[in-house]
């Protein structure tokens, strides 16, 4: 949630990002109406209780010196009214407003390059080496068929499109790769290993912002108003919800694994082949609370992390930052990275890491209490460290031998038993 100080302060500023993002800027004046017209009637209920109270006053000196006090008392009766009238409308603009600012999105960091859409992204870095094959590289979904590895068919027999059910040595590469991105992540980068639930409270989606705007992307289970989570991301940023930490205990390095479940609404007819874009999948998400002088140092240092993970698979990759106009509701600035996929002959995002500043904590009310006792919002990021799907398809689709078979990266090797090769059956 933005800052209520920059709509009051700064509406300008407010309206500019939005048009950086390509949002209709209406919304703000909207807001800064809702805003002048709550606090205008919370002045008058200031000024109508203080003239009540002095009437009250009046009403109890005349009844003392045997007086008749009954015109004084209709006022008093009057002002009552008045003043539950102007709470309703007081109550009511309060939740437009609430609902509203829900709907607007952070505002991008400065450095954030502008652009309209994916498009205008940056490549800001390129990573290993591209193969040349001397055979026309296979998509996953023959490889996987071709091994007996992934199977599609029977997926969507008993679940529909956009499933996938791994076998044999698929199965064990998929445990191996989450072993491994937890093992790389705890080990060697530091964070704290946390095992969450799946299902959340509809609150739980609102403070991490992916309610109200992602709503039809999620998966809910109405008899218990519950949501399944579309990544570990929900959980973490509830994990510090109305809790004050000590400014000692930042930045806090959280890595979790987790199924995560999209309902894909958005995306009809695209990437439907494969498992490119799927309604389940596993990934490993990075999380970070931080100190906001410290939050742009942390998602450089998250990058490296995510970007490590490929470097130490050996596979192809880029780093691209995203425009104003590609990027995710609740970021003020964000890189993908996307690994080199041979058989597809395109780039697939693996890892996207983003910084929220305060966006997050503030619908959290998640903060901190400095040395001199000041509290403050917490800055989060959050990275995908990394999903497995994409690296997956980025294993079979690199390392696919011209007699079919699959090498295993060497890295990987000590989780799958010391398998070396997947070959065909």
């Amino acid at each position: 949630m933005i800052n209520v100080k920059i709509l009051r302060e700064k509406p300008e500023v407010l309206k500019e990002a939005l048009k950086k993002r390509g949002y209709e800027t209406q919304i703000v004046e909207e807001l800064v109406e809702l805003d002048r017209r709550r606090r205008e009637i919370i002045k008058e209920e200031d000024r109508l209780r203080s003239v009540r109270n002095e009437r009250s006053r009046e009403v109890a000196k005349i009844k003392k010196e045997g007086g008749d006090a009954t015109h004084i008392i209709e006022e008093v009766r009057k002002i009552g009214d008045r003043i539950k009238e102007l709470s309703n409308e007081r109550k009511r603009i309060e939740l437009e407003f609430n609902e509203k600012i829900l709907e607007v999105p952070n505002i991008p960091h400065e450095s954030v390059p502008v652009g309209k859409d994916e498009s205008e992204n940056v490549v800001r870095k390129m990573w290993g080496r591209v193969r040349e094959f001397d055979f026309k590289p296979l998509p996953h979904w023959d490889i996987g068929e071709m091994l007996g590895i992934l199977d599609f068919e029977r997926a969507g027999k008993i679940s529909g499109s956009r499933f996938v059910i791994y076998r044999k040595e698929g199965a064990l590469l998929e445990r191996a790769l989450i072993n491994f991105f937890l093992d790389v992540h705890t080990k060697e980068h530091g964070y704290q290993e946390v095992y969450p639930p799946y299902l959340v409270k509809e609150e739980s989606m609102y403070a991490s912002g992916h309610l109200p705007k992602f709503r039809e992307e999620m998966y809910y289970a109405c008899e218990d108003g519950l949501f399944l989570i579309p990544t570990a991301e929900v959980v973490l940023a509830n994990l510090h919800r109305d809790e004050i930490l000590n400014e000692k205990d930042l930045t806090r390095k959280y890595v979790a694994y987790t199924s995560c479940f999209r309902r894909e609404a958005g995306s009809y007819g695209k990437d439907v082949r494969g498992m490119i874009r799927v309604h389940q999948f596993n990934k490993v998400e990075l999380f970070k609370y931080t100190k906001p002088e410290d939050s742009y140092n942390e998602l450089e240092s998250m990058l490296k992390d995510a970007e490590r993970i490929l470097q130490m698979l050996d596979i192809p990759y880029r780093v691209v930052e995203l425009c104003t106009g590609d990027l995710g509701f609740a970021a003020t600035k964000t890189y993908d990275i996307e690994a080199w996929a041979p058989g597809l002959n395109r780039w697939l995002e693996v890892s996207s890491v983003s910084n929220t500043e305060d966006f997050q904590s503030r619908r959290a009310n998640a903060r901190f209490r400095r040395k001199d006792g000041k509290v403050e919002f917490m800055h989060t990021l959050n990275g995908s460290g990394l999903a497995t799907p994409r690296v997956f398809i980025a294993i079979l689709e690199n390392y696919q031998q011209k007699d079919g078979s699959v090498v295993i990266p060497e890295v990987l090797r000590p989780y799958m038993g010391g398998l070396e090769v997947i070959r065909p059956e």
